[in-house]
């Protein structure tokens, strides 16, 4: 069964087409910065946005249907499956990313939901091996049922925890017999809304010895692929304690797990913590966790996480600025977690949606390899730090600098007089020269 009969294969046409369903930049088989655009960018289908989320939201109900000709709840998951790849196929993107709830409904017990689970994992299984499509990375949804409403490896009742355990331990299991080459770690409700109420050491103590447990299980039965965790500082909580890439470095250092996860980064979730994209994505790289990324943008003019697609170029500039320097995704890739508008609801439109985003990623890209071509930006940054290559500079890099001798040298130096200006104004301009 077809279920987006009105729309074709999306091919590459060039920025000179009007062609709605055609890429106008992302040609996957041009070569940027040594590998081609489908390497580079391993773009990822987001299974709870574009399959299932129907355009409800806090004030309103739905606005399409997600139900793909079936009326029965596992009919619809079936159906659903089916729905993807062909869409994927379509999309020209090579791979998906999901919750475990989004492929299988909840079903009673968590017998019956394990079960469903493996019945549409048997499904995904045989289309991935038909078409070639890959698991980018598979993660459980602990935050939308009723008994997480106070948390799930930080809920204050043991019950709870040990049941998201058990949900955990399943879609590490499919995640594993899938192929995924990540798991991904974000506490929906891993967080408080006032600290009356709330024990933080004994929570985070908690959350902490859950991912343990499910880093020791997952390798135990196999899995190579990588762990993340997804920084997001609140919404649905007030305060969650993955808040941004620099409170999560310091809670695995903490907890001894930096060595086990890396950083998957999305870009309104930055936009949350009052960081851009860039930041987020720097202090990953610096610290040697960068790993994946949700690909989205929010609305500087609303505060809460709207997950639109991203076509703000600027951004998808520096991101992939940041992604070369790191050297490029290893077992991470770009995940379209974004959806359509609410008054976007159609077939039609998600297809239209993911055109945008691939084509503003495959700028986004184009541009990033020309500023590091370019150099000027490279070339002023090492410039402006010039001064820890040599002398009193090099001594302090080198750690062999004492306060006594900065002390001697800061006396007979007299005032300082030689800072240069950071020339942001310049270097915003050469930006713009690059890109138009």
């Amino acid at each position: 069964m077809e279920y987006f009969k009105n729309i074709g294969k999306i091919k590459y046409e060039g920025k000179q087409s009007d062609n709605p369903f055609a890429f106008k930049f992302y040609n996957p088989d041009e070569v940027v910065a040594g590998k081609t655009m489908r390497e580079q960018l391993k773009f990822a289908m987001s299974y709870w946005h574009t399959m299932c989320a129907e355009g409800s939201d806090m004030f309103g109900v739905g606005t399409m249907s997600k139900n793909y000709g079936a009326t029965n709840e596992m009919d619809i998951a079936k159906n659903k499956a089916h729905a993807a790849f062909e869409l994927m196929d379509k999309l020209d993107i090579d791979y998906y990313c999901f919750h475990d709830r989004d492929i299988a409904p909840e079903g009673a017990s968590l017998a019956e939901s394990n079960a469903r689970l493996d019945e549409i994992t048997a499904i995904l299984k045989g289309l991935m091996k038909q078409s070639g499509k890959k698991l980018l990375w598979g993660t459980a949804n602990c935050f939308g049922n009723k008994r997480y409403m106070h948390g799930a490896g930080t809920a204050p009742n043991a019950d709870v925890f040990a049941f998201a355990a058990a949900q955990i331990k399943k879609a590490v299991e499919i995640t594993t017999e899938l192929g995924g080459d990540g798991y991904v770690f974000w506490g929906g409700r891993e967080g408080y809304e006032t600290l009356l109420n709330t024990n933080m050491a004994l929570e985070q103590d908690n959350m902490a010895r859950l991912m343990r447990m499910t880093v020791d299980y997952a390798r135990s039965i196999g899995f190579t692929g990588d762990f993340y965790i997804e920084p997001k500082p609140k919404e649905p909580t007030k305060h969650q304690y993955d808040f941004d890439t620099a409170t999560v470095l310091a809670f695995l250092r903490k907890y001894d797990l930096n060595k086990d996860f890396k950083m998957n980064i999305e870009a309104n979730h930055a936009t949350l913590a009052m960081h851009t994209f860039q930041h987020e994505l720097r202090v990953a790289r610096d610290n040697g966790v960068f790993g994946s990324i949700d690909a989205n943008q929010g609305d500087m003019c609303l505060g809460w996480d709207t997950d639109q697609f991203p076509t703000n170029v600027y951004d998808t500039a520096l991101c992939m600025y940041e992604v070369l320097k790191a050297g490029g995704f290893t077992k991470g890739g770009l995940n379209f977690d974004a959806k359509t508008r609410r008054g976007s609801n159609t077939s039609e439109d998600i297809f239209l949606a993911y055109i945008a985003g691939m084509d503003a990623f495959a700028l986004g890209l184009r541009i990033a390899d020309k500023m590091i071509t370019d150099g000027r930006i490279d070339k002023f940054v090492a410039e402006r730090y010039a001064s820890y290559q040599s002398g009193i500079g090099k001594k302090i890099v080198d750690g062999t600098a004492t306060m006594t001798e900065l002390e001697a040298y800061a006396l007979n130096m007299g005032d300082v007089t030689t800072n240069i200006s950071g020339k942001q104004e310049y270097l915003e301009s050469v930006l713009n020269s690059i890109m138009f």
